[in-house]
């Protein structure tokens, strides 16, 4: 190389270049690690140590006589979950509560964007009163939302079936009734999650992106597939990832509703299914089995729709 090449930083042809030391990243230290401290530890006290206690106590014998002490607490292994897995009535409400689920997770996603999408062609005045009247059916305890719904469907008082021309119909009685006014109820206090937070993404849509697409002929329907679903995936995703969480483990709605369950356990779902095992039947190791499997199912619909999106090149 010569001195003028040398000077100038440039390699003779031919000649391999000199590799450059790249720069050590150095490492984060325990900083970061310290500000999470404080938050590691209230989730580690509010759910890894209840999540401890339920694994632990599914492999225990433990009913009421072991809580009152009369008999002394032995390890049973898997036999909580072997005979709940050989019984047939679990199953059929597994299958009763994946179906709800499904129904309501479905229902509150296109109730919510639709509304989310009208709440972008409504003047302010309009907008204002549908947002406050779903933030109250959000804020509504579902308690309180189970027993209106069940006074407006009462066969006696209720308005709807005078409304309706059916005389006293009850809503309860019938398994697939009952399910449907429980579906209603669950889709009208869980919407406003849905519509408030899809709202928000539509709102930071660029405009210039949604004009174009009117002026390209593009009808509403064929805007929100094409256009704003694919730019609102990643919201999608965390609405739907909780209401299936929630709508898996529904209890209050089906207990307060249905009075337990329905008659004789036609409208039962795991959440309350474990509830008359552990707290009704005192079988507190079968309930806690019935909570782990609940647990189980969730991580992997949650993990495995995760890892589907990834797969399809979502950033999430």
């Amino acid at each position: 190389m010569t001195t003028q090449e040398a000077v100038a930083g440039r390699t003779p042809v031919g000649e391999a270049a000199p590799a450059r030391p790249r720069p050590r990243r150095r490492g984060a230290g325990p900083a970061p690690w310290l500000y999470l401290a404080p938050a590691l530890v209230v989730l580690g006290g509010l759910l890894v140590y209840p999540v401890y206690q339920l694994g632990l106590i599914s492999l225990l014998n433990y009913t009421q006589a072991q809580v009152s002490g009369g008999e002394p607490t032995t390890f049973e292994g898997f036999g909580n979950y072997t005979a709940l897995f050989a019984d047939d009535q679990f199953w059929q409400v597994l299958a009763a509560t994946v179906v709800f689920a499904a129904a309501c997770v479905l229902s509150t996603l296109a109730v919510g964007c639709a509304l989310a999408v009208l709440l972008t062609r409504v003047r302010a005045l309009p907008r204002l009163a549908l947002m406050l009247a779903a933030l109250g059916a959000w804020a509504t305890p579902a308690v309180t939302g189970s027993t209106v719904w069940l006074f407006l469907f009462d066969p006696d008082f209720g308005p709807v079936d005078r409304v309706l021309g059916l005389g006293d119909h009850s809503w309860t009685y019938g398994r697939y009734s009952a399910f449907a006014l429980v579906l209603l109820e669950v889709v009208w206090c869980s919407f406003p999650f849905v519509m408030v937070t899809v709202y928000a993404g539509i709102r930071a849509v660029p405009a210039e992106v949604l004009e174009a697409a009117a002026l390209d002929g593009a009808s509403q329907w064929r805007i929100w597939r094409s256009v704003l679903a694919p730019m609102l995936r990643p919201i999608l995703v965390v609405v739907t990832i909780q209401s299936v969480i929630w709508d898996f483990k529904v209890f209050t709605q089906i207990y307060v509703m249905t009075n337990g369950g329905g008659i004789a356990g036609q409208n039962l779902v795991l959440n309350v299914y474990a509830y008359q095992k552990a707290f009704a039947s005192s079988q507190y190791g079968l309930g806690s089995a019935i909570g782990v499997v609940m647990l189980v199912i969730l991580l992997a619909v949650t993990l495995g729709y995760l890892r589907l999106l990834r797969g399809q090149g979502e950033e999430l």
